[in-house]
């Protein structure tokens, strides 16, 4: 899917972009980029952009291992804030998805439903996430939420998430944060990375897409470029 007009672009297949992005421990991102898309390499990498709340849009694609055990099989993530992580990894056919699979706010939440394509597909993840919000003390009065699509259908619905996952950067969660690339040993390869940043709230004082009456097909109504989809 195509950025909308003012989407900060990430990663649009050139190795130039590797510039907006670092290693954990601020070196220059040394993944390798090749024919627009680039593949996993040794260390996270992080955007040197920053978000709060966003409309993330990532596409991954996992290697065919079928001898390789099921957590070792294509696996990666990406970190909301670097905080959250969205698991990744070839959980094709899996029949029942847990908190580890693909999908999965990994260790929370399994996704409602497999979306999963089989290995070497390209796949994505379209994400409206809402940070937490905290008081003047650094108390978080609000956790942080989200709304995560999987090749265009619904696996988490204005989920509240318990705190930040596992490999988190930090616990700061009321700080702006990046995004991150998770290396676990698979080449994992990833293309057209983009995000929107979102106003805190809607004119009447609501999140626009995550209100409570509203379900997932509120979405393209704030989204058009979602409607490219259907």
């Amino acid at each position: 899917m195509p950025p909308p007009d003012g989407a900060v672009i990430l990663f649009a297949g050139y190795e130039l972009d590797l510039k907006g992005w670092r290693h954990r421990d601020g070196r220059p991102a040394s993944w390798t980029v090749e024919g627009g898309v680039m593949t996993v390499g040794k260390g996270d990498i992080v955007s040197c952009e920053e978000f709060t709340d966003a409309y993330l849009h990532v596409e991954f694609r996992v290697p065919d291992q079928p001898h390789v055990r099921r957590q070792h099989r294509g696996n990666s993530g990406i970190y909301l804030q670097g905080r959250y992580e969205i698991q990744i990894l070839d959980s094709y056919g899996v029949q029942h998805p847990g908190k580890t699979d693909c999908g999965a706010v990994y260790g929370q939440s399994a996704p409602l439903v497999n979306r999963c394509l089989p290995p070497l597909y390209w796949q994505s993840f379209d994400i409206i996430f809402r940070a937490a919000r905290t008081d003047g003390s650094g108390r978080v009065r609000q956790a942080a939420r989200l709304t995560v699509l999987q090749n265009g259908g619904v696996i988490h619905n204005n989920l509240t998430l318990r705190g930040p996952t596992r490999g988190a950067m930090d616990r700061d969660v009321g700080r702006p944060g990046p995004l991150l690339l998770q290396d676990h040993g698979s080449p994992v390869q990833y293309r057209n990375i983009w995000l929107v940043h979102l106003p805190a709230v809607a004119e009447d004082g609501r999140d626009v897409e995550t209100s409570k009456d509203n379900g997932p097909g509120w979405l393209p109504l704030h989204f058009p470029w979602l409607r490219r989809r259907r």
